[in-house]
This record gives structure tokens, C-alpha cells and sequence, in this order.
């Protein structure tokens, strides 16, 4: 499977992005999309993932950006967005969609894991 994102860009702090990420196929073979993101001399970070190809996907987060940012899916279009508000300068990073599986308790991620990346988009959030 080959994903595609979008949407990145530099915006004043407490402004909005939208990205989006593009499957080449919704298949059996992982359940789910998720964002990480990395900032510079940081370790990759799990943000958002949800389930694809189902009905009603249940989005999880990482508490970091609960309440601010907003994962949904587009089965038809086998699309990812993230939709991203009250940016703050440590919202800067390079963030990357990738296939794999993800589960949480409630709204918050437990386990994420990339299997399939794509070659991400660069978010940078002005002070």
C-alpha cells in the first residue's frame, strides 16, 4: 500500500491545518491509520489513528493533542484527515501517516504501530 500526505505548511500559533492522507488501497491486511509525528532531536510520536474500512471508526489520541486535533476517515475516497487546531510552536514536527493497527481505552491510544509509511508532510508553527 502507498499513502500520500498533504496539507502541511507554516501557520501562526493558534491557527489551523487540515492534513490528509491518501491510501492506494483499504485492504485486509492492516486495520487501521495513524499519525505520528517527529520533531526535530525528538522520538517519533503516535497522535491519532482510527479504524478504516468499517462503519463506525473510533478515533483514538494521544493526550497531548486531545481536544485540538480531530482524526476521521473517508472510506470511499481511502483518505485520512487530520484536522488540526490551536497549533502551537511545539506542534512543529514532520508528520507522517502510516497503515498498520491501533487500539485505546476510551478516546486514548494504547498501542499504535506503522507497518506502511508514507513520506510526510512538514508542519511548522510559528510563536
Amino acid at each position: 500500500v502507498q499513502l500520500v500526505e498533504s496539507g502541511g505548511g507554516l501557520v501562526q500559533a493558534g491557527g489551523s491545518l487540515r492534513l490528509s492522507c491518501v491510501a492506494s488501497e483499504f485492504t485486509s491486511g492492516y486495520g487501521s491509520i495513524g499519525w505520528f509525528r517527529q520533531a526535530p532531536g525528538k522520538e517519533r510520536e503516535g497522535i491519532a489513528c482510527i479504524a478504516i474500512g468499517r462503519g463506525t471508526p473510533h478515533p483514538y489520541y494521544r493526550e497531548s493533542v486531545k481536544g485540538r486535533f480531530t482524526i476521521s476517515v473517508d472510506n470511499a475516497k481511502k483518505t485520512v484527515f487530520l484536522e488540526m487546531n490551536s497549533l502551537q510552536p511545539e506542534d512543529t514536527a514532520r508528520y507522517s501517516c502510516a497503515a498498520g493497527a491501533c487500539g485505546g481505552y476510551l478516546d486514548q491510544i494504547v498501542v499504535i504501530r506503522g507497518d506502511y509509511w508514507g513520506q510526510g508532510t512538514q508542519v511548522t508553527v510559528s510563536s
